[in-house]
């Protein structure tokens, strides 16, 4: 197995043409300098050294003929190290955000637009997936953030904080025009047509679990997977569409959409912020996590 440290004092010695200055360039011990050279030569099998009154000469058939070899190698493993000690303290190279199309749109868009305007060299690339698919994107290596639908229980991904809360609630325009106004009872919309996300993304089980609890069952009549969608369907009358309030409000002020208040209201949600289960985060990804946090 090569050392590379015997490699960086034989180098060393041979720049410096010295035992002494060796030592003194590599903080070690005159003794150490020569131990790591014969250890290296019995490695190698064959003499680098001769020793002479000037001080230490590279020998003809060893020393010589590896040198510039070995000085090349060197180059490339300190090239090496310092271009990770540039990724550890400047933000560059490469941040893979995984979250939903509709986080990305409604949540990230603003962070996303102040960070390549303070790190344009940072290449951002956004990974669309549902909070079960970027859990895994995270655990596989594959993003360095991910932002998912709270609560998570995964003892492979650290949760970092809640990004946004989220107030689920029930919306359509004039042709529900008799459910506006007053609060009605949650049982009634079991006789409406529902547009709800598809029962296999996070947001949807929460919706059920809750209807359950209170004994109510919310059949869709349309399952979607984009939330985009579902608001233009509504905003059409050809449904009642459960989602975020937040993700409406544009619509609720233009009154394109109108809500429904509903006894028991729907409970609210959080996005968190979700990290691979690792303490090597890149400088990059560090300022990333920091502009969502407000810090």
């Amino acid at each position: 197995m090569v050392n590379l440290e015997l490699y960086r004092v034989f180098y060393t010695v041979a720049k410096c043409g010295s035992l002494t200055k060796a030592a003194e360039e590599l903080y070690i011990s005159q003794p150490a300098v020569s131990q790591a050279i014969k250890q290296l030569e019995n490695q190698l099998g064959g003499k680098l050294f001769n020793r002479t009154h000037k001080g230490m000469e590279l020998s003809e058939t060893g020393g010589k003929q590896i040198f510039s070899t070995v000085e090349k190698a060197l180059k490339l493993f300190d090239e090496a190290e310092s271009k990770y000690s540039e990724l550890k303290d400047t933000a560059t190279g490469i941040v893979r955000i995984c979250a939903s199309d509709t986080v990305s749109t409604h949540v990230l868009i603003p962070y996303i637009k102040e960070y390549h305007a303070k790190y344009p060299n940072v290449n951002l690339i956004l990974q669309n997936g549902t909070s079960s698919e970027t859990i895994e994107m995270l655990k596989n290596g594959k993003g360095d953030i991910g932002f998912v639908n709270l609560p998570i229980d995964d003892s492979d991904i650290n949760l970092s904080n809640t990004v946004m809360q989220l107030h689920d609630t029930f919306v359509a325009n004039e042709k529900f025009a008799e459910l506006f106004g007053d609060t009605i009872d949650l049982r009634r919309l079991q006789d409406y047509p529902l547009l709800m996300l598809e029962l296999s993304t996070a947001t949807r089980q929460a919706i059920v679990s809750f209807a359950h609890s209170h004994g109510i069952h919310l059949h869709p009549e349309i399952e979607l997977a984009s939330l985009e969608l579902m608001t233009e369907l509504a905003k059409n009358g050809i449904g009642i569409a459960c989602i975020p309030k937040e993700f409406v409000n544009h619509e609720l002020d233009a009154g394109s959409l109108k809500e429904i208040k509903t006894n028991p209201s729907l409970p609210a949600r959080a996005i968190g912020l979700a990290l691979p289960k690792q303490d090597n985060l890149t400088f990059a990804v560090k300022e990333f996590i920091k502009l969502i946090k407000g810090e």
